[in-house]
């Protein structure tokens, strides 16, 4: 088919968060279409929209509806035609999508890592018993937990800049920052010591910016077809159904990291109690044509060594 380019005149709405991660996504996905098709940026339009899980800072996610909160206000713009893509970090997104839209488009995929970041201390063995610690990622806290239970973890949520500002008013000793979010926005100086995924497994599909459109729209398809990292959704297919499989929600630690070796694919997954109490990890090794298939054995697996009661916690 014949693409049709977007112009000044009838320029490609991106919709994103408002904030600077999610703008410097929005930039990033705009400038590998511009330089794909040797277009000026006014051929784009960023259109910032709000969303309920940027507006409500004080509770925990899982309190107000869980990750659909970052998207939901999104993907009903996409489908009334308000914008024509969606961009999106990749572990706040729900592994099903609404009728009508689809997300098959990954960019090149960052540093997969989890940051330790501190103004004094440079990793979690430098942590005194009981500090205190703040996050709002169910998966970090019950991985903290589970190796250091003596811990005080306390709730962290907000942006980049919204828990470093807490950071700086003493309200804990150390937080975790996605080491992709930090990359991207080019603070190089916040004192962050990325941690091994041996040590931490970073949450499902960490570090990944996707971009969702309508199904129907064919042209929009072949423009991202251009700026689309085929190894990235090879990882991501693998890392996505284990989710999938496991039925993750914003109430279920999980963490799952997919690497890519030659023609291999190496997967390994974990699922925690909140508390931290009791962690189950297991991987699987196969060819990439087989990573979904290997994502939802593994979570398969998982789920039978956990046991029904291992899920018991909920309104605990």
């Amino acid at each position: 088919m014949t693409v049709t380019l977007p112009s000044p005149a009838s320029p490609l709405k991106i919709g994103t968060r408002g904030s600077p991660l999610a703008l410097a996504q929005a930039y990033e996905t705009r400038d590998r279409l511009a330089q794909a098709f040797d277009l000026s940026e006014e051929c784009f339009e960023i259109v910032v929209i709000k969303v309920t899980g940027d507006a409500v800072q004080d509770r925990p996610l899982k309190e107000i509806g869980g990750k659909g909160l970052f998207t939901r206000e999104i993907e009903e713009d996409l489908l009334s035609g308000k914008i024509d893509i969606a961009v999106h970090s990749m572990k706040d997104m729900p592994t099903l999508q609404p009728d009508g839209l689809v997300l098959d488009t990954y960019l090149p995929r960052e540093d997969v890592r989890d940051a330790f970041v501190s103004p004094s201390l440079s990793s979690i063995a430098d942590l005194a018993a009981g500090a205190v610690v703040g996050t709002s990622s169910l998966r970090r806290k019950a991985q903290l937990l589970n190796r250091r239970p003596d811990l005080n973890v306390v709730e962290f949520r907000g942006n980049v800049q919204t828990r470093l500002k807490k950071l700086s008013e003493g309200v804990a000793e150390c937080t975790f920052l996605a080491a992709a979010g930090l990359n991207r926005l080019g603070m190089a100086d916040v004192p962050a010591t990325p941690i091994d995924p041996e040590e931490m497994l970073p949450a499902v599909a960490q570090g990944a910016i996707g971009i969702e459109r309508r199904v129907a729209d064919d042209n929009t398809a072949e423009l991202l077809m251009a700026i689309h990292d085929i190894p990235t959704g090879q990882r991501l297919a693998a890392e996505r159904n284990f989710l999938l499989t496991l039925d993750g929600s914003c109430e279920t630690p999980i963490a799952g990291l997919a690497e890519l070796q030659g023609d291999a694919l190496h997967l390994r997954g974990e699922v925690l109690r909140p508390d931290g109490s009791q962690a189950i990890s297991g991987a699987r090794s196969g060819a990439i044509s087989d990573g979904a298939a290997m994502g939802k054995e593994l979570a398969e697996e998982l789920l039978a060594r956990a046991g029904a009661g291992f899920f018991d916690w909920h309104g605990s």
